[in-house]
């Protein structure tokens, strides 16, 4: 535990402040903050990843997203802080022993920002390079725009978007993809050039928020009583989708769902790497006609994504 911040002490009198561990970067602080307000009296405990110490290396080099979140998770699991916040697609699909998801919070926007300076993707010149350290991004942008070069990034939003603006002629962008949702927690959307209607990461713009499960009466249900019961299905059914092809961070896929008119909605697509094919698959059905709808839809999703070839078009390995 690196960090723990007297200055973003809540000056809320009432309940036993809670102490909510959160990454150390100016997104994951922002995102936390935001949960945190909702919370009632609290203490924000800053904790360093594998995933924030190491900048350059790709995600699938480290051990996928879940280097984002297991600092957190011990921390949690040792009684150092008694809630933690991840952003929900950073979480890996396994269950994990000794910590329940108490609650999804209101999703934000889940989309794609394009960011430049002043273009917008269908005006970039051909062979302009955009940075993205998504293998979905990639592949989404070479079936958009196969003319274009995908520069492979990572680093905070900060990092990225100052590749638009630098003289450096080797790390020079053209453009680069971050989610909406990170740029509005920032106050910084105002920067998106345009903001792109492709299907985006599985959970992207949710929010997880993880207690013990061991946890107090008392705090559970504080934490609970933020749940967003849209936001949890929707998110929960495009992660089942993930689980179910065992697809890790490098694995080219996209998935949507919404609860509509009291009909949960879920479509996902699995992209060939070079952006060069895809498939799709969706299912709807109702919450109350299932013990688990998010699960089961992403079981029908995601075995009509294996029966059409997903398995042979991109790195997944749920075929059985």
């Amino acid at each position: 535990m690196n960090s723990r911040s007297l200055s973003e002490r809540s000056e809320t009198k009432g309940p036993t402040p809670l102490r909510i561990g959160t990454r150390a970067s100016a997104l994951a602080t922002a995102q936390s903050a935001q949960v945190a307000a909702r919370l009632g009296a609290h203490e924000l405990v800053t904790i360093a990843s594998a995933g924030d110490q190491d900048q350059t290396t790709a995600l699938e080099e480290l051990g996928g997203t879940g280097v984002f979140v297991s600092a957190l998770r011990d921390a949690l699991l040792r009684g150092e802080v008694d809630v933690i916040v991840h952003s929900f697609k950073d979480l890996p699909t396994a269950p994990a022993p000794g910590i329940d998801l108490a609650a999804v919070p209101k999703r934000a926007d889940a989309r794609d920002a394009f960011c430049s300076l002043g273009a917008r993707l269908a005006d970039l010149p051909p062979g302009a390079k955009v940075g993205t350290g998504s293998p979905r991004r990639r592949a989404q942008l070479l079936w958009t725009r196969p003319d274009l070069k995908v520069v492979a990034i990572r680093g905070n939003v900060d990092t990225r978007l100052g590749r638009l603006a630098t003289d450096d002629p080797e790390r020079s962008l053209d453009a680069v993809i971050v989610a909406a949702a990170g740029l509005d927690r920032l106050d910084r959307l105002a920067e998106a050039t345009e903001i792109l209607g492709w299907a985006t990461a599985p959970a992207q713009g949710a929010l997880a928020v993880e207690i013990r499960a061991d946890a107090a009466t008392e705090l559970r249900r504080r934490v609970t009583a933020i749940d967003h019961r849209p936001s949890r299905l929707a998110a929960l059914a495009e992660r089942g989708v993930l689980a179910r092809l065992e697809a890790g961070c490098a694995a080219p896929i996209a998935a949507q769902a919404m609860l509509e008119d009291g009909l949960l909605f879920l479509s996902a697509t699995v992209y060939a790497p070079d952006g060069s094919d895809s498939i799709t698959a969706s299912h709807a059905g109702y919450p109350e006609d299932s013990a688990d709808l998010p699960a089961e839809l992403a079981e029908r999703v995601a075995a009509e994504l294996l029966e059409h070839g997903a398995a042979e078009l991109a790195p997944i390995g749920g075929a059985r």
